[in-house]
């Protein structure tokens, strides 16, 4: 069995979701610390005049592990966040499929950047025909805190021989340490497909919610068909 493990993240690119597809087991490792300035609380949509940001606000303290850190609710950033999606793709093709889908989600209040990270990869693994992997948090098992040690916790708890690692796992994994856990690794090697976009030339690296709008139920054929060397 293949275990893939990745930190929540916000509305995250194509990448993210080829690591679950791949998997047969994906884990929320929610009990790193956050880091700030990266994807936990925002991700880039494509505009007319290039790429944006969706940012999150939220009220970090250093050394926060990530199911510990509450977004900033006296902004109102989900009001943002929605009439930018509209604004940017109310003219691509499947915007309307799942407009209400989001709509749901940001007229919610959501205390912690985990959670609505969690319920949004969740949602869209249900639309992209993921929803039948089995899912689960890293804070719900009894690990230890050396990150080697950490992930093969998770693949022993879950019962997997095989740790698809990331594409830039080999410069900080003890691989011995694996091989001597009886834990096989294998890395994602994910070469960004090109799909219909609208304004203009293509723009890679977007996330997720660019792909579905454009794409629609398409979009996992799209990532499977990528090339995976």
């Amino acid at each position: 069995m293949i275990v893939a493990v990745h930190q929540p993240q916000y509305l995250p690119w194509l990448g993210y979701f080829d690591k679950i597809r791949q998997s047969d087991f994906f884990c929320y490792l929610d009990t790193v610390q956050y880091k700030k300035n990266e994807w936990q609380n925002r991700n880039r949509i494509k505009t007319a005049g290039g790429w944006q940001w969706l940012t999150v606000p939220v009220k970090y303290s250093f050394g926060q592990k990530i199911n510990r850190v509450p977004i900033n609710n006296g902004v109102n950033w989900p009001r943002k966040h929605l009439q930018a999606l509209r604004t940017n793709y109310t003219r691509s093709a499947y915007f309307s499929r799942y407009a209400d889908q989001f709509e749901q989600v940001y007229d919610q209040e959501w205390a912690s950047i985990n959670d609505l990270n969690i319920h949004l990869v969740d949602l869209i693994r249900q639309i992209l025909g993921l929803g039948d992997k089995p899912v689960l948090r890293a804070s719900e098992m009894a690990l230890r805190d050396e990150p080697n040690d950490r992930l093969i916790d998770i693949c022993r708890t879950l019962g997997a021989d095989t740790y698809l690692a990331g594409a830039g796992g080999a410069n900080y994994m003890d691989l011995d340490r694996f091989n001597q856990g009886g834990i096989k690794v294998i890395f994602q090697k994910f070469e960004h497909p090109v799909y219909p976009q609208i304004f203009g030339a293509f723009q890679a690296n977007m996330s997720i919610v660019d792909l579905l709008f454009n794409c629609g139920p398409d979009s996992l054929g799209v990532i499977a068909g990528a090339k995976t060397k």
